[in-house]
């Protein structure tokens, strides 16, 4: 591979992206569940190309993507970061709070005892937790510090090594103990405990990518003759006679006239009823009492899917069998689905919705736009950026953050530009999810900025590490490896037993929490498949913005301690 040589050592953009499409590809690859992901996988990439080619990497582009990834997860996490605290319920910000702490105190303490240098602790941490994130914050911190520029070079050239040796059983490891160890202290069936949690919470099992037909919603025209029962009764009366279904009395045709009814309206004989609902309850409640007519004009009314992000403190809090109950705030409009952060939570009575959730709603478009009014906004989708604020927040943030120290043991040390890019997006972020309006970013776009921009660093710093990376595996690898293992265990077991017997969470929630926690949506997909449910993905959303948060933050205070 000689030929190779000279392009990637005189454009070592070439290895960036080279690195990057290997990493997706190795990433994709899994034993059990079980893989690197795509972000390690760039690395590995990158260390290995390193090891190989020796490719120059100059240090403005690590950084310029790494604060658009750290503007990113906090951009993207800060609405459930905040959410969580507010709302969520104590019980599980105290968990959010309690795991990544312990994961920290845990990284320094073993990084002692084994007389680790900062750059293999930081790497440990790292991988143990799977939080590649820690890799920059750590980095950064490293720079801020009294040390040489030889020496920086040579304890940061350490962290991609001790990353890559931690992070599969980092991956393991959580999966292991959601699945099997946790349930096992517990004693807890999981397959029982997920269908009386289910049973608790009113939700209808199904198989997992299979929906039935009953859950499409039409406006059909019905005529009311003199014999139906219906006649002389109120249009309130009437819809609350079929109840518990949910079928609503939309338009009514009385001779010419074409009117929007109102709750007090009397049925009379003759009236030709537009009644939207279920296409399934319509066929069983509707279709044997009534004839159906064809009345295009009175059908005529525009139907509307909208994604409503919550942010009303009459509907946060609130269980979905609550609000079901309030026919005056939902009368007209189906819940379709429910999304917190990235995750989506069944739709059952005992849900529980919170601020920032995004909620699809269904129905004609006036009632639709009267429930959202209600709820909080309508998230209309647009492909703008607010590059504005972007370019400005990661400015702002930055520049802060490096004239903002810490007084530590005689020394001020730097809060560092990457955590506070990463508090200003977060802050963005969360007021984003309050006025939809406010510094927009498209998922899409922040998707982007996470994905491309922690895998291109983590390249980055793999191909700046490569020529080290067997001397040092060969010197440290066991010892960082074996601290790895407790630096991922620890918290869990400290997660289990403060959440099960402390703070009282369900069994199976809290081992959702757990894998949320440490970011680790493997963990999830492996309790949801052991106990053949989707509820643990509750407890999951109720940790992950934490992690994702405190975690990153972890990485800076790590250096802290050790220095």
């Amino acid at each position: 591979m000689n030929w190779l040589t000279p392009y990637l050592t005189q454009h070592p953009e070439l290895a960036v992206f080279l690195a990057i499409g290997l990493g997706y590809w190795i990433g994709q690859f899994k034993f059990k569940g079980v893989g690197f992901g795509p972000v390690t996988g760039s690395l590995i990439a990158g260390l290995l190309i390193g090891y190989f080619f020796h490719v120059p990497v100059a240090d403005t582009a690590k950084q310029l993507l790494f604060l658009l990834f750290m503007f990113g997860i906090g951009y993207s996490a800060g609405p459930g970061f905040i959410r969580g605290i507010q709302d969520g319920g104590w019980r599980w910000a105290a968990l959010g709070l309690l795991i990544p702490l312990t994961g920290l105190l845990t990284a320094v303490a073993v990084a002692k005892l084994l007389n680790l240098e900062m750059g293999y602790a930081a790497g440990m941490m790292s991988g143990a937790l799977t939080e590649s994130p820690v890799i920059g914050t750590a980095s950064e911190a490293i720079r801020s510090l009294p040390i040489s520029d030889e020496e920086k070079s040579r304890l940061i050239s350490q962290i991609p090594v001790a990353d890559a040796l931690t992070y599969i059983f980092g991956t393991f490891g959580v999966i292991f103990f959601c699945s099997y160890i946790g349930p096992w202290i517990l004693r807890l069936d999981m397959k029982a405990e997920a269908i009386k949690l289910e049973a608790e919470m009113g939700m209808a099992r199904s198989q997992p990518g299979i929906s039935s037909a009953w859950r499409m919603y039409e406006l059909r025209a019905y005529l009311l003759d003199a014999s139906q029962p219906l006649v002389g009764r109120t249009v309130a009366q009437a819809e609350s006679a079929v109840a518990p279904e949910r079928l609503f009395i939309e338009r009514i045709r009385r001779g010419t006239e074409l009117f929007t009814p109102q709750p007090d309206t009397v049925l009379q004989a003759g009236d030709v009823l537009a009644i939207f609902g279920p296409h399934e309850a319509l066929l069983r409640v509707v279709e044997s009492r009534a004839d159906e007519v064809f009345d295009r004009e009175l059908l005529d009314v525009p139907q509307a899917s909208f994604d409503v992000e919550v942010n009303s403190r009459d509907i946060a809090g609130r269980r979905l069998a609550d609000l079901r109950s309030n026919e005056a705030i939902i009368r007209g409009v189906f819940l379709k689905t429910i999304q917190r952060g990235q995750e989506q939570l069944p739709v059952a009575p005992g849900t529980v919705i919170q601020r920032g959730d995004l909620l699809t709603i269904h129905g004609l478009v006036p009632a639709v736009e009267r429930v959202a009014a209600l709820v909080g906004n309508i998230s209309r989708p647009t492909l703008n950026t607010d590059f504005v604020t972007l370019g400005l927040a990661i400015f702002v943030g930055a520049l802060a953050g490096m004239a903002l120290s810490l007084p530590l043991g005689g020394l001020h040390i730097a809060l560092g530009s990457s955590v506070a890019v990463l508090l200003v997006g977060l802050a963005i972020g969360w007021r984003n999810s309050r006025r939809p309006l406010f510094a927009y970013i498209p998922p899409g776009a922040v998707e982007f900025m996470k994905s491309i921009g922690l895998a291109a660093f983590v390249a980055m710093i793999g191909l700046k590490a490569g020529p080290v990376f067997v001397d040092a595996v060969r010197a440290i690898g066991l010892q960082v490896f074996l601290g790895g293992m407790v630096v991922t265990l620890t918290p869990m077991f400290v997660g289990l037993l403060v959440g099960r017997y402390v703070l009282g969470l369900n069994p199976l929630l809290l081992l959702g929490a757990l894998a949320g926690a440490q970011t680790m949506t493997a963990g999830l997909a492996a309790i949801q498949e052991r106990s053949e449910s989707p509820v643990a993905v509750i407890g999951y959303s109720s940790t992950v913005a934490f992690g994702h948060i405190l975690i990153s933050i972890g990485g800076t205070a790590l250096i802290w301690f050790l220095h």
